[in-house]
């Protein structure tokens, strides 16, 4: 039997690795977490590893080791499981024109639009509408992104390209509601958290208060910044659920090991390979190219990074999982934390 430890803190910076279990790598991981938060460059972490036999699971800083953050878009491939669940009752098919169940987006390249290209990136709809700052200093409800995302011109061909799109996520969304006839946060509740076992996870606040959640280390002269409670409660679907480590790594886990709970298990396999019939690879919400998180993951390594501050990625070859959630945004952090942790982890 494989030998298994569980080693986890009960409080912010609690927590360890005995040498005897999990010298080196890990050892390094942890240490420059430290660094961070000690420094005051980072103000709260938490860290959970799977590896080996190994269960490492700790709080850095301001944070414990099942602290809530703000996971960013990390939520995507938990929106795409929506969809697929709904696929996978028959409800919505991936090759369906969007206009199908949007009417409203017709016309022109958008006619041969898939929902395949929503999941997959490439739509040729934008990342962000030329009016989200807009948008979002007028607390706009998420109805009015999806009705300029209906219009908003197309950036190419669709199908013919890979390029990152929260827009094409928002209205795989919207899809969900008008399929489901429930909205998604309430449809996520049911359908895939509840039977993956995350109570501490939801699209937007939840039931949490913002002040119990890791604070995101953004400016706070504004009302809509990203611990604001319009952006908290606004429920984006293509970057505002609420989780901590433990749980992120159990969504994870419904890919790397699947169970049949939240989509069928060839749907859960289908969601880790190409999806986007090109070169660029991306699995359906999952991000695949290589190089993408560790140095030494191997190629079939799935996983997403989320700008504020968190990545979470599991290597199908060795099994390992790695959550990394911080307060310090991806733009700031990934290159000297993120990025660094997740290499030590894959080694």
């Amino acid at each position: 039997m494989t030998r298994r430890k569980f080693l986890a803190g009960t409080a912010a910076g609690a927590g360890a690795i005995s040498r005897a279990s999990a010298a080196g790598p890990l050892d390094e991981a942890c240490a420059l977490i430290e660094r961070a938060t000690s420094s005051g460059e980072v103000s709260a972490a938490a860290l959970y590893v799977r590896k080996a036999g190994v269960t490492l699971s700790r709080g850095f800083g301001k944070a414990g080791p099942d602290t809530v953050f703000l996971l960013a878009s990390i939520t995507k491939p938990m929106t795409v499981t929506a969809v697929l669940a709904l696929s996978d009752r028959g409800r919505v098919s991936v090759e369906d024109p969007v206009r199908k169940y949007l009417p409203e987006f017709a016309g022109g390249d958008r006619d041969s639009v898939t929902v395949r290209h929503l999941l997959t990136h490439t739509s040729g709809l934008p990342d962000m509408l030329a009016d989200n700052t807009d948008l979002r200093k007028r607390h706009a409800p998420l109805k009015d992104f999806v009705a300029g995302a209906c219009k908003t011109p197309l950036l190419f061909k669709p199908g013919t390209q890979v390029k990152y799109q929260s827009m094409g996520i928002l209205l795989a969304a919207e899809i969900v509601e008008r399929v489901s006839s429930m909205p998604l946060r309430a449809f996520l509740e049911k359908e895939v958290f509840t039977p993956l076992g995350m109570p501490h996870t939801s699209l937007g606040i939840g039931r949490y208060k913002i002040a119990d959640t890791a604070q995101c280390q953004v400016p706070s002269d504004d009302d809509w910044n990203w611990n604001s409670e319009y952006w908290r409660n606004l429920g984006a679907p293509w970057g505002g659920a609420h989780s901590n480590a433990p749980e992120v790594a159990k969504f994870l886990d419904a890919f790397l090991h699947p169970g049949g709970r939240a989509v069928k298990r060839e749907t859960a396999a289908s969601m880790i390979v190409n999806q986007s019939r090109l070169k660029d690879p991306w699995g359906f919400g999952w991000m695949l190219k290589p190089g993408t998180f560790g140095k030494r993951c191997s190629g079939s390594t799935f996983g997403h990074y989320g700008s504020t501050g968190t990545v979470a990625w599991a290597d199908p070859k060795s099994g390992t999982v790695c959550v990394l959630l911080t307060t310090k945004p991806a733009d700031q952090s990934r290159a000297g934390l993120l990025g660094p942790v997740s290499d030590l982890v894959s080694a």
